[in-house]
């Protein structure tokens, strides 16, 4: 007697139970059930040998498929665990989001972002221009180390006007102590660090934490 599937039911003789609550049959489930054929099997008129193996080669079968299913589990796993392992040595690299610009609305007052410098500052300016690139406002820039530098706008052009409500790009144009100039931009910082939340990858970009999978460049700082 040959058996393709199994209902859910339970199927009993005496005190033995076969039990296949999710209508799935494994391999211990049906190798329970082809020793109970065995056991129950007409002694007059018991099972065939071509069906046997059949039987026998099903089981066979399944159990290649498990263990090829266990294996690639297990392959998934290790890669996505080296693939968030691999994103340390990204620490200290420059990443770049390739987000130029901070959006304002009409209810904002004033705008707050940051800026990678790679070298020390000497002089220099910031430099925020409207989508059609005319520069609306500029900022000069002091002395300073390099580093992160945060800076506060007030959201009025270079007249003293209110900007209209749109997106704007941010850019850096300066000089280091030994003479040679250097330009930076919204939205490239160093990776100061990398966070694991419920499966994402978070890098930290100056004073926010972006999914890892945001960045569109990384890069070592050439000064």
């Amino acid at each position: 007697m040959a058996v393709n599937s199994i209902n859910n039911s339970v199927s009993a003789s005496g005190n033995d139970f076969v039990y296949n609550p999710n209508s799935q049959l494994d391999k211990n489930a049906f190798m329970k059930l082809f020793l109970k054929q065995l056991e129950m099997q007409d002694p007059t008129d018991p099972m065939d040998t071509e069906k046997m193996l059949e039987q026998t080669a099903y089981l066979s079968t399944m159990e290649m498929n498990q263990n090829m299913q266990n294996t690639l589990n297990t392959l998934s796993y290790t890669l996505n665990i080296n693939s968030s392992l691999s994103t340390i040595n990204a620490i200290g690299k420059i990443a770049d989001t390739g987000n130029r610009y901070i959006n304002v609305t009409d209810d904002d007052k004033s705008k707050s972002f940051d800026l990678y410098f790679g070298d020390n500052i000497s002089s220099g300016k910031v430099i925020i221009k409207d989508k059609n690139g005319n520069i609306v406002r500029e900022f000069p820039l002091e002395a300073h180390d390099k580093g992160v530098l945060n800076f506060e706008w007030d959201l009025k052009d270079d007249n003293g006007k209110r900007v209209p409500a749109d997106s704007y790009e941010v850019t850096a144009e300066y000089t280091s102590p030994d003479g040679k100039s250097h330009k930076t931009a919204l939205g490239a910082y160093p990776i100061e660090s990398i966070k694991f939340d419920n499966g994402i990858v978070y890098a930290k970009l100056g004073s926010k934490y972006v999914p890892f999978d945001a960045i569109k460049e990384i890069y070592e700082w050439e000064g």
